[in-house]
Formats: C-alpha cells, structure tokens, sequence
C-alpha cells in the first residue's frame, strides 16, 4: 500500500456567490465541475489546485470554527509559489488583505497567510 499524492482537500463554504467568486474568479483555479444536490440543498464546487482538487462545499448555516486557526481540523491550506511578491501583490489588488512576509523556521521559504470570505486562513509558501 502506497499514499503517495494528495487526492483533494474539501472545505465547508457559507455562501455560494462569495466563495465562487474567491476562488474561481479572484483566485483563477480552474473549475471542474459543479453540483447542486437538491436533497442536502448545498452545492459542491470541484476546482483544480496542480494535480490536487479542492472541492467546495457551500451549504447553509455551517457551524463556526471554534477557534482561529486553531480548531481541530483542518489548520490552514498552503498554496506553493515559485515568488511570493507578484502573488501578493495581486491579491492585494483585488483587495485581497495579506499578513506580512515571514520565513518559515522549518523550511527556510518565505510565507504569507490570507483569508477566504469565511475567515480559513490560506497560506502561501515559496
């Protein structure tokens, strides 16, 4: 038995047009397809992230994270850039706020963190 990929990540979404508009307009990550579940009333959103999916889950009332961002659970979801300045720089002018550059202790790259319009801290990392 070998895990050897991230298959996909899945993040629970509040509002439908919000989370559309971050991540497929403003964020450019290709959309692979989505479903409205008449049953669950929710939609799902399969996006492209390099070979790894992110599916969205956008359903009514989610509960809230307990704690920021230390709830258990998903922590943060890292995006790799090859330079972190343009990227930065684009999301800031879609006034996309950014926390100030800091190296990782571990890794030595520098790192950013953002927020998506539910308050998940997103991550870049060179």
């Amino acid at each position: 038995m070998n895990l050897n990929r991230l298959h996909h990540v899945a993040i629970i979404c509040s509002d439908y047009e919000q989370a559309k508009e971050f991540y497929v307009n403003k964020l450019q990550l290709p959309l692979v397809r989505e479903v409205y579940r008449p049953e669950r009333r929710d939609y799902i959103l399969t996006l492209l992230a390099g070979e790894v999916e992110i599916e969205l889950f956008i359903m009514e009332d989610p509960p809230l994270r307990l704690t920021n961002p230390e709830a258990r659970g998903l922590r943060h979801l890292a995006f790799h850039v090859e330079d972190i300045d343009p990227v930065i720089h684009w999301l800031n002018g879609m006034g996309i706020e950014t926390e100030p550059v800091r190296i990782d202790p571990f890794t030595g790259g520098r790192m950013t963190f953002f927020r998506d319009p539910d308050g998940l801290p997103l991550e870049l990392h060179e």
